[in-house]
């Protein structure tokens, strides 16, 4: 596959991940570990399309369980995670936080062996933080008795995700079509824990369905397999660039269905979250230049 049409394929999850914090608002009252349930389902289903149109099944047979164990975690840590901050706190601000992962990538690949930390590192960390300072003590919190623990929440999730990808760069071998057991072992892993753990609420009417399938196809599906590819056969710098975009266009898209509402603290806090990674970022890329 040529590196610039893998480029773009990569990209795709990118635009698809923007829609992820507006189609979990409308998945309410579904609780975390159901809606993970039904959301990885469908991404099983859509990774069984994909591997037996492309390479068929054979390819997963090389595969260690070590590696589906930590993909299923992954996937399975985060989105509980996301999911969960969404369902105590403010939106917007539950959605930022949550894209602090671009900068906490960064961060986390300065300390790996033959890296190191730079100032620039340490400024756009700086700039970051006082975005997510902004929502938590500038009068961004908001929501109910459990936003806080929303936004905790929301920041774990973002180290979850980071620390995933960062240890991922040593599975460049592993085929895409492994995301397949990925999406089904978590949704398996759900569905238990839900029955022993949740109560169970189905989506609220056509809208509550929709979100659920929407957020199965795209954002909890299909985007996985799309960064896979991007991420070991397309640009990856020009992917991180673009990366940095996804917390501006998630609170975009929540402000536009009228799920945000616009304000000068929520813009700060969105160009300082977003700006901070992209200083760490052009950190990294002018050491691999030096």
């Amino acid at each position: 596959m040529p590196r610039n049409r893998a480029t773009i394929i990569g990209a795709s999850a990118i635009l698809m991940w923007s829609l992820l914090a507006a189609l979990t608002i409308g998945t309410a009252p579904v609780p975390p570990l159901l809606l993970n349930a039904l959301c990885f389902a469908m991404g099983g289903v859509l990774g069984l399309i994909w591997t037996g149109f492309g390479r068929g099944f054979g390819v997963l047979r090389g595969v260690s369980w070590k590696v589906y164990a930590f993909g299923t975690l992954g996937l399975f840590g985060y989105h509980l995670l996301y999911f969960t901050a969404f369902r105590l706190a403010p939106y917007a601000q539950t959605g930022l936080i949550a894209y602090l992962w671009p900068l906490f990538i960064v961060l986390l690949s300065g300390l790996l062996p033959g890296e190191k930390l730079r100032a620039l590192h340490l400024i756009g960390a700086a700039l970051a933080f006082g975005g997510a300072a902004v929502i938590v003590l500038g009068g961004g919190m908001g929501g109910g008795p459990g936003a806080a623990a929303g936004l905790a929440l929301a920041f774990a999730c973002a180290l979850t995700w980071a620390i995933y990808s960062v240890l991922s760069r040593w599975m460049g071998d592993v085929p895409t079509e492994a995301v397949t057991v990925f999406c089904l072992a978590t949704a398996a892993l759900s569905a238990l824990t839900h029955l022993e753990f949740e109560q169970t609420l189905w989506p609220a009417g056509l809208t509550g369905w929709a979100s659920v399938a929407l957020l199965g196809l795209g954002p909890v599906g299909l985007a996985f397999f799309t960064w896979d590819i991007g991420m070991k056969r397309g640009d990856i710098q020009m992917l991180g660039t673009l990366s940095y975009a996804a917390p501006l266009l998630s609170t975009l898209v929540l402000i536009v269905t009228g799920q945000a509402k616009a304000s000068p603290l929520l813009a700060v806090a969105a160009l300082a979250i977003t700006g901070g990674a992209a200083l760490a970022a052009r950190a990294s890329r002018k050491a691999l230049i030096a």
